[in-house]
């Protein structure tokens, strides 16, 4: 039996007023969810009551030859601009599989405080199948962003100041402080500011106006926090140790001569570690109905790596017979990076993976009406079109392709709306187990743990088939072919097409023996299966642009971009934070979504 949701009318209650009531009701001290997720002594470092970080290295220390559970990934098709449910669909999962009496693990993202205050809004899920408590979520939990922020403007600081002092002193002088002339370019600096909101008014700007105090008069800007190559190395890091080579790595900009200026060459990769440490353990939370999930690193698969860390999905494998982890977006941008970068860092093979459909998408994919946040959903979204969703099924075929390309055994979750027609639903169960994937109708949203239920059966039966598990690419692939690779398996174009500037840093990144090795991290737009947002379906015909390439050495990948999407995302017009404000007399934030 699920737990008893009588006060719970999810179609009539805001997500944040269903967290409040779940924390009110339901929500265990955090030590109890520890307790039962079986973490000992020290292994727990509770951050308050409902929140902690968990010691992973103590963890490993004690269950390294434990045998892991079984992995499961969870991606989507091309969204709408409202998002499909992933994070709900992932807490709907994991509180499913723990109703069955399963040992389960869930993995999720931080949430950025861009999308949080903008249009998206936080990334706990929804309804009854959510992460609490929202507000600690929401709004900082435990500071792993803020310490990212730190550290990456320390790398700022270290940049501009070791520019300011090379221009205005002579060799001699930089010399007695222990100085070498880096001899820095100001027009190939790799990196910019960051910070964790949508501000589009600082993408582009100039610093150092002043005197000759005030720094260097130079072009800069600002990307958000989560695109940092901190937050990808926090993704992917294995250790401290790991971490600390990452860190001083990191490309920051290019001496006049071509020469890169490392972390490291400027002397702050170690006190940017500094900043870090705390933030290698993750977070641990529950789900509504008590499962234990883990938080740690961030979102934006379109811009970053967009997965939960390996750190956390190690753990999660050693301590439960299932492990749910969450990939951003759809399968060509967020399940590829899992599968050609995640699992080719982690060495670790998943059994699952779970693509999140919706009604909704799928008519939008079809040929319905623009979908616009902030505005009422045409009629064709609330009433029955199977003409609309039979023709989008097209961009869920490509996605189910993309998994088992891979090797991986696809489960299409259709994360079912009340507006739903058993005749919608048909038609995508038909198509979707005609691409070979088995699909499943689930209603956790509305009812929680208990709503998911044929959906886990359907990942149950998934984990146990077997895996024929494969990259798409070989580490010695040239870089070019890797993008074209990337552009016409996945994405669906008939070619790439690339800038000067993308052709000379590919021939720069292939020259070299140490670049030539890194991964490929594709930056392109989460809207369309193309580089082209306004491309719906499954595009055909077309060429994807790169533009230019970015190297995050500390991380281990090049970053390509693909079409004019942006590091630093725009605000709305209706953004979310004008309807999130706090009860003065509880304390209580209200708003979040």
């Amino acid at each position: 039996m699920g737990l008893d949701f009588t006060k719970f009318d999810a179609p009539n209650m805001a997500d944040w007023q269903i967290a409040a009531l779940a924390e009110k009701e339901l929500m265990k001290p955090i030590q109890q969810v520890a307790d039962e997720l079986g973490l000992v002594g020290e292994e727990l470092i509770p951050m308050g009551k409902y929140v902690a970080k968990v010691d992973y290295m103590k963890v490993l220390e004690r269950l390294g030859d434990r045998p892991d559970g079984k992995y499961i990934n969870v991606t989507a098709i091309t969204p709408t601009p409202l998002g499909e449910g992933k994070t709900t669909t992932s807490m709907g999962l994991v509180q499913g599989l723990g109703l069955m009496g399963k040992n389960v693990v869930g993995a999720i993202r931080q949430p950025s405080g861009g999308p949080t205050f903008n249009i998206k809004g936080s990334a706990a899920g929804g309804g009854l199948a959510q992460t609490i408590p929202l507000t600690p979520f929401s709004l900082g939990l435990t500071g792993d962003i803020d310490n990212i922020m730190n550290a990456h403007n320390l790398m700022m600081v270290a940049l501009t100041s070791r520019m300011q002092h090379e221009q205005n002193n002579t060799d001699e002088f930089l010399a007695k402080k222990n100085l070498t002339r880096l001899d820095i370019d100001p027009n190939r600096v790799e990196v910019r500011w960051i910070m964790d909101f949508c501000a589009q008014a600082l993408r582009h700007i100039v610093i150092g106006l002043g005197g000759r105090l005030d720094g260097m008069v130079m072009e800069s800007g600002f990307a958000i926090a989560v695109s940092s190559e901190i937050m990808a190395i926090l993704a992917v890091a294995k250790d401290l140790k790991d971490l600390r080579e990452r860190m001083g790595k990191i490309i920051v900009a290019y001496s006049k001569t071509g020469k890169p200026v490392t972390t490291d060459d400027l002397d702050v990769g170690g006190a940017m570690t500094a900043w870090m440490v705390k933030a290698l353990n993750p977070n641990l939370l529950q789900t509504v109905e008590g499962q234990p999930v883990f938080v740690h690193a961030g979102p934006f698969a379109n811009i970053a790596i967009g997965q939960s860390s390996i750190i956390a999905d190690r753990i999660g494998l050693k301590l439960g017979d299932y492990h749910v982890t969450e990939s951003g977006f759809g399968a060509d941008i967020g399940f590829e990076k899992f599968w050609n970068l995640k699992c080719r860092f982690s060495g670790l093979t998943p059994n699952c993976s779970v693509i999140v459909a919706t009604v909704r998408a799928l008519k939008m994919h079809g040929g319905g009406p623009e979908v616009v946040p902030g505005r009422p959903l045409a009629k064709e979204y609330t009433e029955k079109n199977v003409g609309l969703v039979e023709q989008g099924c097209g961009n869920l075929i490509a996605h189910i392709e993309t998994v088992k390309k891979a090797g991986i055994n696809p489960v299409v979750c259709i994360n079912s709306f009340y507006t739903d027609t058993d005749e919608e639903i048909a038609v995508i169960k038909k198509q979707a187990e005609a691409a070979g994937a088995r699909c499943a109708v689930s209603r956790h949203w509305q009812y929680g743990g208990e709503g998911a239920q044929e959906l886990c059966q359907a990942v149950i039966e998934a984990c146990d088939d077997p895996v024929d598990f494969k990259f798409l690419y070989e580490d010695s692939t040239p870089l070019k072919k890797r993008i074209e690779l990337l552009a016409t398996e996945v994405y669906g174009a008939d070619g790439a097409s690339f800038s000067d500037e993308a052709l000379k840093k590919i021939e720069m990144i292939d020259k070299d023996p140490e670049l030539s090795k890194l991964g490929t991290c594709m930056v392109k737009t989460h809207l369309s299966l193309s580089h082209d947002p306004t491309l719906k379906g499954r595009p055909k015909g077309f060429t994807f642009p790169v533009r230019d390439v970015l190297i995050y050495q500390g991380a281990g990948f090049c970053v390509p971009l693909g079409g004019t999407i942006k590091l630093m995302p725009g605000t709305a017009s209706d953004p979310a934070y004008r309807r999130i404000d706090v009860d003065v007399e509880t304390g209580q934030v209200k708003g979040l979504f």
